[in-house]
């Protein structure tokens, strides 16, 4: 099944509600970055509200959350944008922690419970908004949870999951993100409230091949969900050799001439996608050659 979030409202609109199935993009970060088992469940739950709060920017506004625990993970960075990608890495991918409890990987203890959780977006302004809040469990949920509500002064809930196989696979992976509206009422939460309580968790959902919408209507019983938008959602970087030739050329010519000598050429990695991009002797004396041009003509 193909990765896909729903944007959904309930209640006559008093409650908003996102749910994605995010199994193949989380598994396609798994494999860039190789990552091991409890640094797959971290990053794909960061990855997995990454891109169901990108959709709610517009045009070419994008998102950035950075997770900055005390845990053996280290920084974990996502970015998204209105279309549906994301992308994102985390510090110490080799990152495996004893399972809290059968099937229960810890996530809080890899990421680490002291810390801050930032969330910084690009309007198109001057400059960009930026949120942060203390990390409350480091299980990500909780804490975007707690961004929501301190940050952006909306009431919500956040439920992600992250399903490994034994194969290290992501075998299943979703979310979903319910925000309470002005007018809700009480027994409206209420309802809400019991409803997330009695529903399975989200990875067991999609394990068991629930869909986006069936998994809203769990969640939402008994509130008449209505589906405004279906977006596909994938791991996609925006990266090039282009970008990363100019990054290369930048360092100077000094540095540029000491690579030159000492290894013939260089390699360069994209942090976000870990795509790498070789370039040879003679790409870079073309660059030397450029700058040196440049500096010439100052």
């Amino acid at each position: 099944m193909s990765d896909y979030c729903i944007r959904a409202i309930a209640a006559g609109g008093r409650i908003r509600c996102w749910v994605a199935s995010t199994t193949n993009l989380c598994e396609e970060a798994r494999r860039r970055h190789n990552t091991y088992p409890t640094a797959s469940a971290a990053l794909g739950r960061l990855l997995t509200v990454g891109v169901m709060m990108g959709l709610n920017l517009k045009g070419e506004d994008t998102l950035t959350i950075r997770v900055m625990g005390n845990g053996p993970l280290g920084a974990m960075v996502v970015a998204a944008n209105s279309r549906g990608e994301v992308r994102g890495y985390v510090e110490n991918p080799h990152t495996h922690l004893p399972s809290k409890s059968p099937g229960k990987l810890d996530v809080g203890g890899a990421v680490g419970k002291e810390g801050f959780l930032y969330v910084i977006k690009d309007l198109g302004l001057k400059e960009p908004y930026t949120g942060s809040v203390p990390l409350v469990s480091g299980e990500i949920g909780e804490d975007v949870t707690r961004y929501f509500a301190e940050s952006e002064q909306t009431p919500s809930a956040v439920a992600l999951g992250v399903l490994v196989d034994t194969d290290n696979s992501v075998k299943a992976a979703g979310g979903y993100i319910i925000q309470l509206m002005p007018g809700v009422t009480e027994e409206e939460i209420t309802l809400l409230e019991k409803n997330i309580e009695d529903a399975p968790p989200v990875s067991q959902m999609i394990d068991q091949g629930l869909t986006s919408e069936e998994i809203g209507k769990i969640v939402l019983k008994g509130m008449d969900m209505e589906v405004l938008e279906k977006q596909p959602v994938a791991f996609k970087c925006p990266c090039s050799r282009e970008r990363l030739a100019y990054v290369l050329k930048g360092i100077g010519v000094d540095e540029l001439k000491s690579l030159l000598k000492e290894q013939g050429g260089a390699e360069l990695a994209c942090h976000f996608c870990g795509e790498k991009y070789r370039f040879n002797e003679n790409e870079l004396k073309q660059m030397i050659s450029e700058n040196e041009k440049e500096d010439n003509g100052k």
